[in-house]
């Protein structure tokens, strides 16, 4: 069975996420440096690493294999897990692709470096409810695909 991973610092979407797992009888990782508090789930179980700027992301990349699905607004960590054959969705529920994934490290790259400069000053849009309700769609979807492998 798959299982599902969230990067859970700041993730608005780890009780929709749960409820997902739970209907399809999913694990799921809650994977934090501290801070939120333990599901109340049985099949899901908070992972507390160390303080440190990659610390989460790298224990989900470390951790996940085929067909997982990884919840992470991080670019980098998407990467790494499409590199192990595993799906990766942002919390306004934009799945991640092998064609896609080149093109935002290089727009990730980007605006650091317009932030850097002071050209950009402003930060992602509010998440909405029609984010919450396209992650639950897609998850969804996505969940349904991963049993089925």
């Amino acid at each position: 069975m798959p299982v599902i991973y969230i990067d859970a610092d700041a993730c608005p979407v780890k009780d929709e996420t749960l409820r997902v797992a739970e209907r399809h009888g999913l694990k799921t990782y809650l994977v934090s440096d501290g801070g939120i508090r333990p599901p109340a789930s049985p099949l899901a179980q908070l992972i507390i690493v160390a303080q440190g700027a990659d610390a989460a992301d790298d224990w989900i990349a470390e951790h996940i294999t085929t067909g997982d699905i990884a919840v992470t607004n991080d670019i980098p960590l998407a990467a790494r897990c499409l590199e192990k054959d595993a799906k990766a969705i942002r919390p306004n529920g934009e799945p991640f692709t092998e064609s896609a994934i080149g093109l935002n490290l290089a727009n990730r790259e980007l605006m650091a470096g317009l932030r850097e400069t002071g050209e950009i000053t402003g930060g992602p849009r509010p998440f909405s409810k029609a984010d919450r309700s396209r992650f639950l769609s897609a998850l969804e979807t996505m969940a349904q695909a991963a049993v089925r492998r």
